[in-house]
């Protein structure tokens, strides 16, 4: 499913970010948060699909996929949906705007070249869904891929991140990086990302999954 058929499910707890959908519910403190895990856990057993659980003192991050086909099903939808009905029964509320994922990109003329090499030393796996991608399978550590680019010398900026955001967070994040002294470079792929550099030029782009599909 792609982002404008996650929106029509009428999710509003809930973000698609690349190929999982992400909540975050305000659970306020440790024990609420503990008792929302162990309801989520039994409705997944229950419906035999297993979201990925992240509890802190203050929130419960809650992330969706169906790992089979490598992005989100209707599976992913009806335990969403059911998260919220649970967390909505515990008091709980959900910040969708403080969702997010990291990846790190690298420039490179020759992905063959260097990709074995960043794999062996991260410890990272090929992406089943993308040949320029390395993925932890443990969710631990981000997304590495690599981006074509034309042959090039240093000290020219190799590295760059890239964050995917909620597309209502988006210009908020935007503005708020040129407050702080970066410097838009170009909008013109927009909604689908922003490119930003700070005053040395280091590049980092916002992305959204809008303009996607």
């Amino acid at each position: 499913m792609g982002h404008v058929a996650v929106e029509a499910e009428g999710l509003d707890d809930w973000r698609i970010l690349f190929s999982a959908l992400h909540a975050r519910f305000l659970t306020g403190d440790f024990a609420t948060g503990l008792r929302l895990v162990n309801a989520i856990g039994a409705e997944a057993e229950a419906m035999d699909h297993h979201p990925d659980l992240d509890l802190r003192y203050p929130h419960l991050n809650v992330k969706l996929t169906s790992h089979d086909v490598h992005g989100v099903t209707q599976r992913d939808v009806r335990l969403a949906r059911r998260i919220s009905e649970l967390a909505a029964a515990e008091g709980v509320g959900a910040d969708p705007s403080a969702a997010s994922v990291l990846e790190i990109a690298l420039d490179t003329a020759d992905r063959a070249a260097i990709q074995p090499f960043w794999r062996a030393v991260l410890g990272l796996t090929d992406s089943p869904s993308y040949d320029e991608e390395l993925v932890d399978l443990n969710g631990a550590l981000p997304t590495v891929w690599f981006q074509a680019t034309d042959p090039h010398d240093e000290p020219r900026q190799r590295f760059h991140l890239d964050l995917r955001v909620p597309p209502e967070v988006a210009e908020g994040r935007i503005a708020a990086a040129v407050a702080a002294g970066g410097v838009l470079v170009t909008d013109e792929h927009a909604p689908r990302f922003w490119v930003l550099a700070d005053v040395e030029g280091n590049k980092a782009c916002i992305t959204t999954c809008q303009g996607r599909d």
